[in-house]
């Protein structure tokens, strides 16, 4: 493996912040491209909202998707024009929303057709935010058993694994206050519920699954150029229909990140690269597998710290 060989990964809905890609876009040329090509397909400046926000405008789920799809492109864009052919991408791995990006970077659909597909999975997720009831609660401290055993009581689903000891529950109003009621009884340490905007990956979420699946019957997809790992299964999704399947179905399904992030390091892969804001998949790495070499690369200076880590490695 030569020492820029590294798994990609990509961030999900909640990684977001006012202010995300500015430095990218101003240091790197072929990251300004992509969100200018964003700008002219939308019909509304993505780059305005990425850039100014108001926060509240970006948290909408119909302009965070498709500003996480781009933003994580541009730090590919810009890892690849740092480092050119020296860059070599062995998989991808993406947190919800985060797996389409990671399928536009392994080439199993284009920039544009992503970019498609995410606006209108995020418009599908937030209408169906506004019909429903629903909310979700960070479990932490306990065992997958306890917390999914809470969910049956309570009538929830669990949203995510993310990590040993982190867990997130999503459902109705009802049943998530129920669940933070009887969490400490149910073994689990700390219970909080999270400040979104509805019950992603419930079964509240049926009718947006519904509507994205035409979406994807539509859109033409190729396999993948390196593994991508799918949110559903954990394993690599390579056959276009398996893509189309577990990509609609990950709307209401769990998201096995655990079990996604142990697969890749038993394969043998070594070295991580997180492309989003913040450093939320950098901090789960380190609950997952302590000491694994993983790097945010959100801004112009941490592309900078990731390329010397990778260069040193």
């Amino acid at each position: 493996m030569s020492s820029q060989s590294v798994v990609l990964l990509f961030a999900g809905q909640g990684s977001q912040a006012v202010g995300m890609g500015r430095s990218l876009a101003e240091t790197y040329s072929s990251a300004k491209a992509l969100l200018d090509q964003a700008d002219a397909l939308l019909d509304f400046s993505l780059s305005e909202v990425m850039f100014d926000g108001p926060e509240e405008e970006l948290t909408r789920t119909s302009r965070c998707q498709p500003a996480l799809y781009v933003h994580g492109l541009m730090c590919v864009a810009a890892l690849s024009e740092r480092l050119g052919d020296d860059l070599s991408i062995t998989a991808c791995a993406g947190l919800s929303l985060g797996e389409f990006t990671a399928h536009a970077a392994a080439g199993s659909f284009g920039f544009e057709q992503g970019l498609n597909l995410v606006t209108q999975r995020g418009q599908f997720m937030e209408d169906a935010c506004a019909a429903t009831e629903g909310s979700m609660a960070a479990m932490i401290g306990g065992t997958d058993e306890q917390v999914q055993a809470l969910a049956e009581t309570c009538g929830v689903n669990v949203a995510n694994y993310n990590s040993p000891g982190q867990t997130v529950l999503s459902g109705t109003r009802v049943g998530i206050a129920n669940a933070l009621a009887g969490a400490k009884e149910a073994g689990i340490r700390i219970a909080k519920e999270l400040k979104v905007a509805g019950a992603y990956h419930s079964n509240l979420m049926l009718e947006a699954q519904e509507k994205l699946r035409t979406v994807l019957a539509e859109s033409e997809i190729t396999a993948p150029s390196v593994p991508v790992i799918s949110n559903l299964t954990a394993k690599p999704a390579s056959d276009p229909d398996e893509i189309r399947r577990t990509l609609e179905a990950q709307v209401t399904g769990s998201v096995q990140w655990t079990g996604s992030i142990n697969g890749l390091l038993d394969s043998g892969h070594e070295r991580f690269l997180e492309c989003g804001p913040g450093k939320v998949l950098t901090g789960l790495m380190g609950r997952i597998r302590k000491g694994t070499f993983c790097y945010p690369t959100a801004e112009a200076d941490m592309i900078d710290a990731a390329v010397e880590a990778l260069q040193a490695s």
